[in-house]
């Protein structure tokens, strides 16, 4: 199977060019086809010798994954689905904000995280994507972005879809040097959010990185019991060797970290937690915030619901009172597969109906 030249940094493509007899500005020409003009195949390619846009085709390839289906909310979100070579199937959003355009992307096929509120973990991790895999998700999304408004273009990323970013670390970080290299989409470092469930190893390593790039941590719950329950995760990496590591990002970069919140209805919100929530991070007020996020139901976890209206404000309000930065996600694509691995596992589940049917 061809390699995806997505999954190649700049620095890759000069050294893959120079290795073969070709002159390193080829790197240059080629990323401008890739990431500006946005080709499709590399016969579009009209600054080179056809031998060389001819051995370039012989070794990689530009698709390593097909939108399956797509869905469109009122709202302007995007959700596709794409099939990758091997038959696997992952998600990818797009949100649309008054401040741009933001891609939520995916890093693995299934997770083994086992958040039992996540549609994305009802399947084990059966894969790592490749890097290629990840930028071409980004392509994709911006290529339909260009048939309806060509001046529209992806300007942030949140690396926050199916599976967990940490466990593909060295493809996240190749991902993370193409999207945000000047010269080609040039997503600025500051615009993009990686999200972990806490590998605590790998917050080491990202803080070490020297990249702007912003972390989120998916806490859900200030104490090891409440977040066990919810995160299997917490039983390996628990809360407070997972705060050593936020504080060792901290001093590190002296920037913001965000908490992610998802309240779920009589189990975490509370005022009780909220209160015992800003007691965990109190020493880090000054470059912590909470991002409360309301939960959107999953068909196969019924045991969750959205909290209320009252204890969602009643739990914002508490958090400020304790001088707590935090905010409310707004909710969007309500009306579509919203929930992260939604559409996937409804399409599994329709081609699992199918097989036993034998169509």
């Amino acid at each position: 199977m061809k390699e995806s030249i997505y999954g190649y940094t700049f620095s890759d493509l000069e050294s893959w060019f120079t290795e073969r007899g070709h002159k390193s500005f080829r790197a240059k020409q080629l990323w401008d086809w890739l990431y500006k003009k946005r080709i499709d195949r590399f016969e579009e390619i009209t600054n080179m010798k056809q031998e060389l846009v001819e051995q370039l085709a012989e070794t990689f390839t530009l698709q390593t994954l097909d939108v399956h289906s797509k869905q469109t909310s009122r709202d302007g979100t995007m959700k596709f689905l794409f099939r990758l070579n091997d038959g696997n199937l992952i998600e990818t959003v797009l949100m649309r904000f008054d401040y741009g355009s933001s891609v939520c992307v995916t890093t693995q096929v299934g997770c083994n995280v086992g958040c039992s509120f996540c549609a994305s973990g009802l399947l084990p991790k059966s894969r790592d994507l490749s890097a290629g895999e990840i930028v071409e998700q980004i392509m994709h999304v911006q290529k339909a972005m260009d048939e309806e408004d060509k001046e529209e273009r992806v300007s942030h990323i949140v690396v926050m879809g199916i599976g967990e970013p940490f466990d593909n670390y060295d493809n996240l970080m190749s991902f993370l040097r193409v999207v945000n290299n000047d010269s080609g989409l040039a997503i600025g470092a500051r615009h993009i959010t990686v999200s972990t469930s806490g590998i605590i190893k790998r917050i080491y390593d990202f803080a070490n990185e020297n990249i702007q790039v912003n972390l989120a941590v998916s806490l859900h719950a200030p104490n090891n019991k409440m977040r066990t329950d919810i995160m299997k995760i917490n039983k390996a990496q628990p809360i407070e060797k997972l705060m050593e590591a936020v504080d060792y990002y901290l001093e590190k970069t002296n920037r913001r970290i965000t908490f992610e919140y998802i309240l779920l209805d009589g189990i975490n919100d509370s005022k009780e937690t909220a209160l015992e929530l800003a007691e965990l991070i109190k020493d880090k007020k000054k470059l912590s915030y909470v991002n409360l996020i309301p939960y959107n139901p999953v068909d196969e976890h019924i045991q969750y619901e959205q909290s209320r209206k009252s204890n969602i404000l009643t739990f914002f309000d508490t958090l400020m009172k304790q001088g707590i930065q935090c905010g409310v996600r707004h909710e969007q694509g309500s009306d579509i597969d919203a929930a992260c691995g939604q559409l996937r596992s409804k399409q599994m589940r329709k081609e699992k109906e199918k097989q036993k049917s034998g169509n």
